[in-house]
């Protein structure tokens, strides 16, 4: 089911219910939010659209008095920031409703991974806390948490007996909101090496309250959003994705004793967007099929996790670039540059993992990044580098970065309303001298924006 495009007097009288019932509530909404989100944020819109009349059609739109906290982040070329408060018991009516749906969309067009253009990235900063944040404990911290914002990623390479190559792609992002439920987006790429094609899909959907385990479950993970599923739990996952030519079915292996926590403790900031829990787990081992065409092909190969969650929110605007490094004396590079709405870099931040599993933090200064190429997108007309060299001092490593197919671009109008290159490269250099060669993935935010016309959110949600 398709809704057709939402005219400028009905986002004005949307938002007309919304500033009305935000005035009764009490709460505190900066004047160019309502701005953004009528002539910024049609996408989003459209997926309130679906949603509500969804909602609505399951009696949702009744409830008795409760507290409510507006605790999202919108912004876009108009400037829009914060949308903050404190919670005020009040009547949940259909209204109050509509706000809730429109703060979860909202936010869902800025997804993790995927930052939509325009806007600037705030520098990075302490953010103060009430008290300290608890570490990271395993098995625990793999099963989902009731932060605002989580996401398991997935890519990697893999290969049949005659040598047939693959890369892939698969996240689950999830999104909680006041009392909604669990809110998942969901992207799923294939990079058909051989025959030099890529191909993606993606979904999105409300999950059930009961997806989320109790606090302190050591069950691991267990994702699922039409009918595409990751579990994990202990370093020993199960992956299922499907779209038309190609279904994979992938059982992935911890080669490392235990997963990688960056910044040394897991724990990075996020500035004034918050701090965010991050481990990796980068050499997991990768055997099962791929349905190509029809035609089930055992492969082999190796893949990269990151997970990721905690209260913060994502900034639209600027982005960012990520690697992922896997070289074949067995030292894999997480490798991370954050940039501003003019593509400067604001920082980076790196860890080196050593062939027993140690790692390593990488200062700012010891890296090096040279584009060597550009690559412009037939269908955003994004431009994007195509093509690095990396230099790090210490450990002595200068590595050239060549994209498998040099177009690896998702345009996720459906989804997280954005476009990024996410994409398999191959690895030539030297490391402490020595010749090396590897495999590893890039991730490219922040170069393009939708173009005009394209699907909008919402239009395959269930």
């Amino acid at each position: 089911m398709r809704f057709p495009s939402i005219r400028p007097d009905v986002a004005r009288a949307v938002m007309r219910v919304v500033r009305d019932d935000v005035r009764e509530s009490g709460w505190r909404l900066k004047p160019r939010l309502y701005g953004l989100a009528a002539l910024h944020h049609k996408t989003c819109l459209r997926r309130l659209q679906r949603h509500a009349l969804d909602r609505a059609a399951r009696g949702a739109a009744s409830g008795s008095g409760q507290s409510a906290t507006a605790d999202f982040v919108a912004a876009g070329p108009s400037g829009a920031t914060l949308v903050a408060s404190h919670p005020r018991p009040r009547k949940r009516g259909s209204a109050f409703l509509l706000l809730m749906l429109f703060a979860i969309v909202l936010s869902g067009c800025g997804l993790p991974g995927t930052i939509a253009g325009g806007g600037s990235l705030p520098a990075t900063r302490p953010v103060p806390t009430a008290t300290p944040l608890p570490p990271v404990r395993f098995p625990q911290d793999e099963a989902p948490h009731t932060d605002l914002t989580e996401w398991w990623y997935y890519t990697g390479h893999f290969h049949s007996a005659s040598g047939h190559e693959y890369g892939f792609e698969l996240t689950f992002f999830q999104t909680l909101r006041g009392s909604l439920p669990p809110y998942y987006a969901a992207h799923y790429g294939i990079s058909d090496i051989s025959r030099g094609q890529f191909h993606y899909d993606q979904q999105v959907g409300f999950g059930s309250p009961s997806s989320i385990p109790p606090a302190g479950s050591t069950q691991g993970f267990h994702l699922a959003l039409n009918g595409w599923t990751a579990t994990g739990l202990n370093g020993h996952d199960q992956l299922h994705a499907d779209m038309t030519d190609f279904t994979i079915d992938l059982k992935l292996t911890d080669a490392l004793p235990h997963p990688i926590l960056h910044n040394g403790n897991g724990l990075i900031t996020y500035g004034e967007a918050g701090y965010s829990y991050y481990y990796s787990r980068p050499l997991l081992m990768v055997s099962g099929t791929v349905n190509d065409h029809g035609t089930p092909v055992a492969v082999t190969g190796q893949a990269w996790m990151d997970h990721q969650w905690g209260n913060f929110l994502t900034l639209a605007g600027s982005g960012w670039d990520w690697y992922s490094i896997q070289l074949a004396n067995h030292t894999e590079y997480m490798l991370y540059i954050i940039r501003d709405s003019q593509k400067r870099p604001l920082g980076a931040v790196g860890t080196y993992v050593s062939p027993d599993g140690t790692a390593h933090e990488i200062p700012q200064q010891n890296m090096r990044f040279e584009v060597l190429g550009h690559w412009a997108s037939p269908v955003t007309g994004g431009v994007y580098p195509s093509g690095w060299r990396v230099t790090i001092s210490d450990p002595a490593v200068s590595l050239t970065l060549t994209p498998a197919l040099v177009d690896q671009e998702l345009v996720t109008a459906q989804s997280t309303g954005v476009a990024y290159w996410e994409g398999a490269v191959r690895i030539t250099g030297r490391a402490n001298g020595a010749a090396i060669t590897g495999q590893g993935y890039v991730e490219l935010t922040g170069y393009a924006t939708l173009p005009p016309g394209a699907a909008q959110p919402g239009a395959s949600a269930p």
